[in-house]
């Protein structure tokens, strides 16, 4: 009997290939907009995990700033971090592996005729281990260089095609800002992020960014690693203690610092990306209420052009099931093929999407299996009301339908 029911659906729906075509559009665009939604976000929080995590997980970073609350009266500008704040962070704290401070400004590096915008970047000597962002060409800045502040700095690949092209370089002295710096090592290609492209950064001394481009002893941040086998919460909480004492804040005061734990910003950014995937497909999912009033419509319509039809087979013995049956699987076909178009077609604009903006391509067998299955039950309820309404028909009044 279903198998009667599917032919009859499908022979309904070729033989009206445009009106069918039309109704399947509301499904297809639903589907395709949730699909293309949950796609892209997936991809998105895979790439942001990724690039939070490049940074690595086992640091804790440390900033000035009052922390956000909502409600809480405006506030004078929090004191920058220094230099000294960095240095006595670092005497104070017994589990911590490495510490690095840093500094960075835009600025635009020129070498002869050519020229190019790079993040200049003022680091103290463990920077580039804390990182694992190692030295391809030349060498690192010895302690000598960085306690100085001689003018030598490193460059990253994208800087050193846009400066010297197919050129070594090395020993080459490049203007940064108002300073002028020689380049003593090449470093490893890190590709872009969704925060920074850092193949177009300068590496330079701390001491020399200070006085030759900030003009101040202010740092941006402090990034402390963790021994092996300490939680970076655990950090966390030895920085902030120190940093109150350091700064003098005195008990009951809010702290004008920020320490941030790398797991929990990884925690927090990508609850938060799936919470925005989850609102963007569910606003996309309204348009799946437009295909399903399509599929209603479309039922309707078969109905009423039926149902001279229906009151034949009710007079040769068809009961009101098996008419129900027979519109409900027209309807929930025509729903599934649409869904099953619809997610082919998100898939590409995913796919294409990710392409055109550098993000994993990471389509959901969950989402794409829930989607067929919704597709189908549109069917099923849009369908249900034009297709009981056929069943109930009168087999006399059907037969005398023109």
């Amino acid at each position: 009997m279903l198998q009667q029911s599917v032919r009859l659906a499908l022979l309904s729906i070729t033989r009206n290939k445009l009106r069918s075509f039309l109704t399947l559009l509301g499904i297809i665009i639903g589907v395709a907009a949730v699909i293309a939604m949950l796609t892209i976000g997936s991809g998105v929080r895979e790439k942001m995990h990724a690039d939070i995590t490049a940074l690595g997980s086992n640091q804790v970073f440390v900033s000035a700033g009052y922390r956000f609350e909502p409600g809480s009266p405006p506030r004078d500008a929090a004191r920058p971090l220094a230099s000294e704040d960095y240095r006595m962070l670092a005497r104070r704290l017994v589990d911590v592996q490495a510490t690095a401070a840093v500094a960075r400004k835009s600025l635009r590096a020129i070498f002869g005729p050519n020229s190019t915008q790079v993040s200049a970047v003022g680091v103290t000597q463990d920077y580039l281990r804390i990182r694992n962002w190692k030295v391809t060409r030349g060498r690192a800045p010895t302690r000598a260089e960085m306690e100085s502040g001689a003018g030598v700095c490193l460059i990253a690949p994208a800087v050193s095609k846009a400066l010297f092209g197919s050129d070594s370089p090395l020993s080459a002295r490049i203007r940064i800002g108002q300073m002028t710096c020689t380049v003593i090592g090449l470093l490893a290609a890190k590709g872009g992020s969704l925060f920074t492209d850092e193949d177009n950064t300068v590496v330079l001394p701390l001491e020399a960014y200070q006085t030759r481009i900030a003009g101040n002893r202010h740092v941006e941040s402090i990034v402390l690693t963790a021994r092996p086998g300490i939680m970076t919460a655990r950090i966390k909480r030895e920085a902030e203690a120190a940093f109150r004492q350091i700064r003098r804040i005195a008990p009951g005061q809010d702290d004008d610092f920020q320490a941030e734990d790398m797991t929990e910003i990884i925690k927090f950014t990508t609850d938060t990306i799936s919470t925005f995937t989850a609102l963007l497909g569910a606003i996309a999912g309204i348009s799946l209420l437009v295909g399903g009033i399509g599929i209603m419509n479309i039922t309707l319509v078969s109905v009423t052009e039926r149902t001279r039809e229906i009151g034949i087979r009710m007079a040769i013995g068809a009961r009101q099931g098996n008419i129900l049956s027979q519109f409900l699987v027209e309807a929930s076909i025509l729903s599934l093929i649409g869904g099953l178009l619809g997610i082919g077609l998100g898939l590409a604009i995913a796919w294409g999407a990710t392409l055109l903006i550098g993000i994993p391509f990471v389509p959901s067998i969950f989402a794409i299996l829930c989607l067929s299955g919704v597709s189908m039950m549109i069917g099923v309820v849009f369908g249900f009301f034009p297709a009981l309404h056929g069943a109930r028909l009168d087999p006399i009044e059907a037969l005398r339908h023109e």
